[in-house]
């Protein structure tokens, strides 16, 4: 029996699938079998209509098995292997090299783009097979280093190549070109907020989670956006793993190495967030890994979504795990939480007064408090700016460039000093590297004791302010962590509580 190999999709992670085709006589049916989706189902149908496209009428009974059976097969990427299994038992080519093919089909036999192209360059990359893929894939397997890749426009076109008559059309390495820097907003459009916009330059330089709590209309979403702005380019390793995220959801390569953004709206659901669903997708945190994850009005957010969020910030990535099987997706993710400070937004504002009572401040502030404020490096009040200074402060401040700069250079110290131990940046550092390498003199040890007992800080808050300092320290071009350099990060602990 002839075989044909595509590829399937768990989690980041593209499997490969044997595709074999049984036809006998009798009333024409097709059958597939191997646990395949709705998607695989339907693609009877397509797999038919393309087939006619080439003069090719199926008849009898049509049997499709993919393999391996226990496998749940999912999406449309099995359509082009599928037809070709076909063709193949038909007798209009003969067997050839070995090779992976994935493509969903359209009626007319075109190639449609399919998601997990990245995934499955991987794949024939370690295999040692050539990957056939629709024209729409051929940028983001092009990125694969090493991969030997064909591309096709029609079902037609790769038939035509399979058969000797014309040649395969080959998938070029490129690059991703760097994309100029643009800071879209810019810190110097940030009026004020010099505490804040040192803790953002802070945040980046060490990927800490940052919180900014203050009255609506201060500043906390602009900063927030801003802060993108003075990210680092993605390295090499960074970019693979956006990028498999981005193809395993099907999304287009965004040109450039910026840094995701991802903004969540507080009626998001745990999935949406997180990750799951009956494919297992990956969630907004995956998508946001290596970059940015704002949750703006913090407080508005449901508590089951928050809680989920404990363990991929603690761990790096996030396990989901459900009926159809467990999958594993980054979650290294720099998360940006923006918050009023009561329940009206205005206390402590200098241009209007608080309506709340003590009781429902209380309230209010216990959904700032726990374990996910524990994760949060940064904390720090933002106030409103009376309208004088916004007449009168018209910017002035530094460009997200310069910003940019110094945070560059602290990024290529951390990765310098990390990069033995497989870490890139200073939050990322767990509790045995941070005890042992984070050395500080008899000064700064007494000094950072007797604060960690005045700020009642747990374990991971004082790990926390370790790495805190050790960026503001790279920051500074210091080798050793110093006692000013703990007074900054001790203030960010407390910063935000108003």
């Amino acid at each position: 029996m002839k075989v044909i190999e595509g590829v399937t999709l768990r989690g980041m992670q593209a499997v490969p699938v044997e595709v074999e085709v049984e036809m006998t006589g009798g009333l024409f049916a097709i059958t597939i079998v191997g646990l395949p989706d709705v998607a695989v189902r339907e693609s009877r149908e397509r797999v038919r209509a393309a087939l006619r496209t080439l003069g090719l009428k199926l008849k009898g009974r049509v049997s499709v098995n993919l393999a391996p059976a226990d496998l749940p097969k999912e999406g449309a990427l099995l359509d082009l292997p599928i037809a070709l299994c076909m063709l193949r038992s038909s007798g209009v080519f003969e067997p050839g090299e070995r090779a992976l093919y994935m493509g969903e089909l359209a009626l007319d036999g075109r190639l449609r783009r399919v998601r997990g192209a990245v995934p499955a360059a991987f794949l024939a990359r370690e295999m040692g097979v050539p990957l056939y893929v629709p024209r729409e894939n051929a940028e983001e397997v092009a990125l694969v280093k090493g991969v030997t890749a064909f591309s096709a426009e029609t079902l037609g076109e790769l038939v035509s190549v399979l058969k000797g008559d014309s040649a395969p059309k080959p998938v070029q390495a490129s690059e991703l070109p760097e994309a100029p820097f643009v800071a879209d907003p810019d810190f110097a459009d940030v009026k004020g907020q010099a505490a804040a916009r040192r803790a953002a330059e802070v945040a980046a330089a060490g990927h800490h989670n940052l919180l900014l709590v203050g009255s609506p209309g201060s500043g906390k979403t602009l900063i927030a956006r801003a802060l993108n702005g003075i990210l680092p380019p993605l390295t090499d390793e960074e970019l693979v793993e956006t990028l498999l995220v981005r193809s395993t959801l099907g999304l287009p390569v965004e040109p450039g190495r910026r840094r995701p953004f991802r903004t969540v709206h507080f009626t998001a659901s745990s999935v949406a967030v997180c990750g799951g669903g009956s494919d297992l997708r990956p969630g907004e945190v995956s998508l946001a890994s290596r970059g940015v994850l704002f949750l703006d009005e913090f407080t508005e957010f449901r508590r089951d979504l928050t809680e989920s969020l404990r363990a991929p910030l603690e761990d790096g990535q996030i396990v989901v795990s459900r009926a159809a099987g467990t999958v594993v997706y980054p979650s290294r993710v720099l998360l940006v939480l923006a918050a009023n400070p009561c329940p009206c937004g205005f206390l402590g504002d200098p241009l209007e007064k608080c309506t709340c009572s003590s009781v429902e401040v209380d309230r209010y502030r216990r959904k700032l408090s726990g374990p996910i404020l524990d994760r949060i490096d940064l904390q720090i009040a933002v106030p409103r700016l009376t309208s004088e200074e916004l007449l009168s402060f018209s910017g002035g401040g530094e460009s997200s460039a310069e910003i940019r700069s110094r945070v560059v250079r602290a990024r290529e110290l951390q990765q310098e000093r990390w990069a033995r131990f497989g870490y890139s940046c200073n939050a990322e550092l767990p509790e045995r590297l941070v005890r042992r390498h984070l050395t500080l003199s008899a000064e700064s040890r007494s000094y950072l004791a007797g604060m960690a007992d005045r700020l009642r800080l747990s374990g991971r808050g004082l790990s926390r302010v370790l790495k805190v300092a050790r960026t503001i320290a790279d920051l500074a071009g210091e080798s050793d962590i110093q006692t000013p350099h703990l007074a900054e990060a001790l203030m960010y602990r407390q910063g935000a509580g108003g």
